[in-house]
């Protein structure tokens, strides 16, 4: 039987493509690469993990089929400590309760007869209990004495907060922490102090904040000016809805710009009606020293000006290889190991309690190789990648802030990055979620006002109803000029 042979293909026609449209489509894949990573930063925002910790693919040990037998938990060991001489043993008790606390004690016998009984040993158990809060009436009762000469004398009056006003001091503290510390709006603090048997009228605890914020203009004008007379500062921005008389059914869209001296641990809040640089240029047009801020646009011009110089955020720099991560998985994470690098040495900088020229000398010893692989890296790869991919705009945007980048390694005073500055802000974010907006472009500065104060007991670790009630005693008899002992980091 005679095998048929294969047919002869047929000759395949090449298709030639003008120069031009290939350009297009070549233009048409760079959006539709931008879009997509549109759409996943989108994706994330809503149903995603905002978690931005990366793990390197060799440590990740992940495994969708593990079984109940492969799973080792770790119990959590406590160390309590004992007036006995350790054994060698851990200790898997609980850990003490803060000695600071409060105690009552209640003696506890036996119901037996106990006549001739002695006394072997004591056994205490101490239990956490809350003690509900309230609200007490103080009177002051001033008597009026006749004096033999006739002349009739009464006892002054304590300085009040409020003139002639009925709410003491501790009161007026936990309304301001209530709504900037604690993130409860003035309606429902109004319910729990109905809890607690009065009656308040909103109206009357909207004068008590006016007024109560009125007060302490002063101190803040007085932390503003402390805080503008750094050489470093952080800056950084927020927006906060508020409600004017030409956007009836809406908000306007105002901005608190936060700035933070990470030296003397102070912040500062201040409110302005939009985003544009008349907000920084104004309140910093008498500084000079270390700007340090993110890649905004608005902060640009500051590189220009004698006496300032600019450094920039590495957390910002990463967040962008941290959305790249779907677009480009290989080169995101081969940048992002070598931040994690850079991160890993500042942790062992606070760890070992570095000062400052010793942070330095270590930056430049173990940073520096790792900022110039990083440096050699991104030019090398710009050329190789669509400039609207999320890794183009990544390694484009690094590129761009190189300069202020690595500025950190030149003093050890400078921080890499600016969360600590974005630590401050999160309070505004979890406000708008509860209050929703300031009332007036009046309010949204006090609230700038009053979380400046908030946020530097935060950093100084001052405990902020405590502080701002002390205040509230001593300010209305206060001398102006020494302001400044009473500001959270002085006033402990």
């Amino acid at each position: 039987m005679e095998q048929q042979k294969n047919p002869t293909p047929e000759p395949v026609e090449m298709i030639s493509i003008p120069l031009r449209d290939y350009e297009r489509f070549l233009s048409y894949e760079a959006k539709i690469v931008f879009l997509q990573s549109q759409l996943e930063k989108l994706q994330k925002l809503f149903t995603g993990s905002k978690s931005e910790r990366f793990i390197p693919a060799e440590n990740a040990q992940l495994s969708l089929d593990l079984g109940p037998s492969q799973v080792t938990v770790e119990p959590v060991e406590h160390q309590v400590p004992s007036t006995t001489k350790s054994s060698g043993k851990k200790s898997h008790g609980r850990p003490p309760l803060p000695a600071n606390l409060q105690r009552e004690e209640i003696l506890l016998d036996p119901s037996v007869d106990l006549s001739g009984a002695k006394v072997i040993g004591v056994v205490e158990t101490e239990i956490l209990e809350l003690v509900e809060a309230k609200i007490i009436v103080k009177k002051y009762v001033r008597q009026k004495y006749l004096l033999a000469d006739g002349t009739i004398v009464i006892a002054d009056l304590p300085s009040l907060p409020i003139p002639r006003g009925n709410a003491g001091p501790g009161l007026l503290a936990h309304i301001e922490v209530g709504k900037f510390v604690d993130h409860q709006p003035f309606h429902r603090q109004r319910q729990m102090f109905k809890r607690l048997g009065v009656d308040l009228a909103e109206s009357t605890i909207n004068d008590w904040f006016r007024s109560t914020c009125d007060l302490v203009v002063p101190l803040y004008d007085c932390q503003k000016n402390l805080i503008l007379k750094s050489n470093y500062l952080m800056a950084d921005e927020t927006p906060i809805p508020v409600q004017t008389e030409d956007k009836p059914g809406a908000t306007h869209k105002g901005y608190h710009w936060v700035y933070y001296d990470p030296i003397r641990k102070m912040v500062l809040f201040d409110y302005r009606k939009g985003r544009g640089r008349e907000g920084p240029d104004e309140i910093l047009k008498n500084f000079k020293g270390t700007l340090q801020a993110d890649g905004y646009t608005g902060y640009d011009h500051f590189e220009n000006i004698p006496g300032i110089t600019l450094l920039a955020c590495m957390a910002h720099a990463r967040r962008k290889f941290d959305e790249a991560l779907k677009n480009d998985k290989a080169r995101a994470e081969h940048v992002l190991g070598l931040m994690q690098q850079l991160y890993k040495i500042e942790r062992q900088a606070r760890e070992e309690q570095l000062d400052y020229d010793q942070r330095k000398a270590l930056r430049q010893e173990k940073s520096a190789p790792v900022l110039q692989e990083l440096h050699t890296w991104l030019k090398e790869n710009v050329i190789q990648t669509l400039p609207k991919s999320a890794i183009g705009i990544a390694i484009a945007y690094t590129l761009h802030l190189w300069p202020r980048l690595v500025r950190y390694l030149d003093d050890g005073r400078y921080e890499i990055d600016n969360n600590l500055i974005e630590n401050s802000i999160r309070p505004v974010a979890l406000g708008r979620k509860n209050y929703l907006f300031a009332g007036s472009h009046e309010a949204a500065q006090r609230a700038a006002m009053m979380y400046s104060f908030f946020a530097t007991c935060k950093v100084n670790s001052v405990e902020p109803q405590a502080w701002l009630t002390k205040v509230l005693e001593r300010i209305p008899d206060h001398s102006i000029q020494r302001l400044e002992e009473l500001l959270p980091q002085n006033l402990k």
